[in-house]
């Protein structure tokens, strides 16, 4: 059977975080998800919150929206309400890719059918899979936008991972990479990006074929950097580390809000095999060096520096955000960019001053809880102004 693609309106946009749930000990990662998740089905969240695939992790889902302040917004009063039943339990929550010295063989997969059959199917990288992601999607009108949209957005998968990037550390050392989550990612043997198809029906004909072989079953399947969801009716950006606070995660979005409009009503012409041809070379370049990377520009035949290519682009979009109302997201996301400082940098910095990853998480965490501050209750706000 074809895979329907069920239209959304255009442009709407909405993310899914996955969180470090840890002790507050030592903050190491705790197993903590499953009494995390029952108390937070009694409390009022804006978001879905949702487990992942060890006990290690929860998933945030927003709702769908179209502007970036009332994703922002959403995203803190979600926060709030995860920050105080975690506290409640004696658990901390934190953004970042990857958790900086826990060990792969002490997590616990899920127990939900679907992660027990990714555990039966990949073994131990299943449980290697606890890292952490930000993943965008953005609404479009049809499957044929959605190919289009996929095969273009990969040119700007680098910019993704060097403003993303919040996992310098592994199992205990610095791994010298802006994200090493991206690692375990890639593992599977379903990553990677889209084959180079010209539209929906050629995709319907690549699925079934592959679903005929027994390799797959639904788009879960496929672990791409970018995906399209037919159910959804939208692409799927899945390349982030989890940014350190909810203001990072809905300027990204943002920022991919805006170069999806900017792509639609600029249609580009050139084939998908061009890009992907220089795909596997910028991926790991941005993963290495962030912001310093050197892009190979398959057009030009040239290279361009990252930090330089986002600038260039902010530029070129600069307008759109601003019809968007995401004007905000992009002046913070080019200062980032123009000065090279990302979560990563951060994480970098709290380690030379402590010398001691344990205090990094629990910085970390705090900034998860703190930037930008906790929407105050009215209850609570009375209480300050009794207070003083």
């Amino acid at each position: 059977m074809p895979l329907e693609f069920k239209p959304s309106e255009p442009l709407t946009f909405g993310v899914e975080l996955e969180l470090m749930v840890l002790n507050t000990r030592d903050y190491n990662l705790s197993r903590g998800a499953p009494d995390l998740l029952a108390r937070l089905e009694k409390a009022k969240l804006p978001s879905e919150v949702k487990p992942e695939i060890t006990e290690s992790m929860i998933e945030v889902n927003s709702t769908v929206h179209t502007r970036y302040d009332r994703l922002q917004e959403e995203l803190e009063r979600t926060r709030d309400g995860i920050v105080d039943a975690a506290g409640k339990l004696n658990l901390a929550v934190a953004g970042g890719g990857s958790h900086p010295f826990h060990k792969w063989n002490e997590r616990r997969i899920f127990a939900t059918e679907r992660f027990l059959q990714v555990s039966a199917l990949y073994g131990y990288l299943a449980k290697q899979f606890t890292v952490f992601g930000q993943h965008i999607h953005i609404g479009v009108a049809n499957g044929d936008d959605a190919v289009y949209l996929t095969h273009q957005m990969a040119r700007y998968i680098p910019h993704f991972i060097a403003l993303s990037a919040s996992s310098p550390f592994y199992q205990g050392e610095d791994t010298s990479f802006e994200t090493s989550r991206l690692h375990a990612v890639s593992a599977f043997p379903l990553a990677g990006h889209m084959p180079e198809v010209d539209n929906w029906d050629d995709f319907n004909r690549y699925f079934d074929e592959m679903s005929s072989y027994g390799i797959v079953a639904s788009m879960k399947d496929f672990y791409w950097d970018i995906r399209p969801k037919p159910e959804f009716g939208t692409i799927e950006i899945r390349i982030g580390d989890t940014p350190l606070t909810v203001t990072g995660a809905a300027q990204l979005a943002a920022y991919a809000q805006c170069l999806a409009a900017e792509l639609l009503a600029n249609r580009r012409t050139e084939p998908a095999a061009r890009q992907y041809l220089v795909y596997g070379y910028n991926r790991f370049q941005a993963c290495r060096f962030g912001f310093g990377a050197m892009l190979a520009d398959p057009g030009a035949h040239t290279h361009v520096r990252l930090r330089d290519d986002i600038l260039a682009t902010l530029d070129r979009i600069r307008g759109i955000g601003e019809e968007m109302g995401a004007a905000e997201a992009l002046r913070s996301i080019g200062d980032q960019a123009d000065r090279e400082s990302n979560d990563s940098s951060w994480l970098r910095e709290r380690f030379q001053e402590a010398g001691d990853l344990s205090d990094v998480v629990r910085l970390q965490a705090r900034r998860w809880r703190e930037d930008p501050p906790r929407v105050k209750t009215e209850p609570e706000a009375a209480r300050l102004r009794a207070a003083k």
